[in-house]
């Protein structure tokens, strides 16, 4: 045989020492998937194998079973953007009083996200001890202070980012990059809903306008486009649910149900294309909303006292707007939608001005957005908790990082803290009354028991009945995870 006609990798096997070597490589490649396997490092046990659910395209939303029985079986996050500060409402700080208008020790030379530090100043808003707990929080909300004995608080959380867009990617998709999945898009694509007329992941912006990330806070990322959140607002009305003048109902649901046998037909032909049965099953879920979305919007069903109590009567718009919202992520919880997210401030106003983003006059700003959140938001837990809900509702609240013990040379507000702030959990699966971490002694940095945004992540997907490391979508090559290759669930805060 000619030489020429055996391949390079041909001709190299024919070499007796390559493949005594060869053989000798193969036989420890044996040696170690026996011992991986009997470490139990190749089996069920590793935590480190992918568990995707089973999905229908043609049934994208249907309820799907967890990894584990659950906790909780719906989510309400409460988001305020801007970086909402926890030493002048959560993480209560007597060293700060004490040591009010002197710098911080260890840091004179301290340049953060705006520049320059100045003093350590001691919040304007008084720390009062509230419930049975004791707990000390500010009276920047006395609404949900009240509610002290029905939070569990985490005081030592953590941001890898001080800006914003990146901050809030973060904190809503695990990573600070845009293109990823939001934790409410990994919720439905591994659980789907039980209600079949609304999303299973509906997202709620602020009356005054979007985040500064904007869709990136509820994208679907590379998850398939069906489990993107669906944003509604108590506001500002659906556009063109309701069916056009000239049609009739037998008419509508004629048309409806022959574009249906023609979509199945068509989703027979690429059973693969994800895209088109998202497609199709939105203008599905569009035709069903027709009818449930008017009755969960209409709170005109609402007894007067509900309206008074969540402040939906406010003659200031934005306030009443947002008690709105607060209603209506309650009723959509009620009819099982899986997933709510309820935003908190918005950027189109400027720095400052419709957000939490306090730099110049924090308190000055902060009187203004308090009100906004405080009443409605006590209200809705308040709702939850008398009609039972928190019984397998779990309630989120968070920002994407918090704020600087210091005021910012020359200003009298507070510069971007990643390095530790507060967020809270409360209903299904939570210790009420407890806290757990804490920041030093002057709120300025982590301390105690570290948390993570993907250790964040982790304990929400857990309390759902959902293993962090085994959920997973396949993308470009890479098992993605919502927590990355990270994350420990925090066991000390389950009930």
């Amino acid at each position: 045989m000619p030489k020429h006609s055996i391949s390079h990798s041909g001709r190299r096997l024919l070499s007796r020492r390559t493949f005594l070597q060869d053989t000798s490589n193969g036989l420890g490649a044996i040696a170690m998937t026996y011992l991986l396997n009997s470490q139990g490092l190749l089996s069920a046990q590793n935590k480190q194998i992918a568990i995707r659910p089973d999905i229908d395209p043609q049934k994208p939303l249907a309820a799907r079973t967890p990894h584990f029985v659950p906790k909780a079986k719906k989510v309400l996050v409460i988001f305020c953007s801007g970086g909402f500060s926890h030493v002048d409402s959560w993480d209560y700080k007597p060293e700060l009083i004490r040591r009010h208008n002197q710098p911080m020790p260890g840091a004179s030379d301290l340049i953060t996200f705006q520049g320059e530090q100045g003093n350590l100043i001691q919040s304007p808003y008084t720390f009062k001890p509230r419930g049975e707990s004791g707990k000390y929080i500010s009276d920047l909300i006395p609404n949900l202070a009240e509610l002290a004995d029905d939070m569990c608080f985490i005081h030592s959380m953590t941001a890898l980012k001080n800006t914003h867009g990146p901050a809030e990617n973060q904190m809503n998709t695990g990573f600070a990059l845009d293109g990823f999945p939001s934790m409410g898009a990994w919720t439905s694509y591994a659980l789907g809903t039980e209600n079949e007329n609304l999303p299973a992941f509906v997202c709620i912006p602020d009356p005054r306008g979007v985040p500064q990330s904007g869709p990136n806070n509820w994208s679907n990322g590379f998850l398939p486009a069906v489990f993107q959140g669906a944003p509604f607002n108590a506001s500002k009305p659906i556009y063109n649910l309701a069916r056009p003048k000239g049609i009739s109902r037998d008419d509508d649901l004629a048309t409806h149900d022959f574009l249906q046998f023609m979509n199945d037909k068509h989703l027979e032909k690429f059973p693969d294309d994800t895209e088109l049965s998202a497609r199709v099953s939105s203008y599905e879920l569009a035709a069903k909303m027709q009818l449930s979305v008017p009755d969960i919007s209409d709170l005109s069903k609402e007894s007067p006292s509900i309206i008074k109590q969540y402040g939906a009567d406010d003659p200031d718009p934005i306030r009443a707007g947002f008690a709105r919202n607060c209603i209506m992520a309650r009723r959509l919880l009620e009819k099982g939608v899986r997933f709510v997210q309820l935003f908190n401030g918005a950027y189109a106003m400027g720095e400052g001005v419709g957000n939490w983003d306090g730099h110049k006059t924090l308190k000055a700003q902060y009187d203004i957005h308090a009100p906004i959140l405080d009443r409605p938001a006590a209200a809705l837990l308040r709702d939850l908790k008398s009609r039972g809900m928190l019984e397998d509702t779990l309630v989120v609240w968070a920002t994407e990082f918090g704020r600087m013990p210091t005021f910012q040379m020359g200003a009298s507000g507070r510069d971007h803290n990643p390095y530790g702030f507060t967020t809270w959990m409360a209903g299904a699966g939570v210790k009420p009354a407890f806290s757990y971490g804490a920041t030093d002694d002057f709120g300025y940095q982590a301390a105690e028991n570290i948390v993570t945004v993907y250790d964040f992540h982790a304990t929400i997907l857990h309390l759902l009945g959902l293993d962090h490391t085994q959920l997973s979508f396949y993308h470009n090559g890479i098992q993605r995870r919502l927590t990355d290759v990270h994350g420990h669930v925090i066991k000390d805060i389950l009930a």
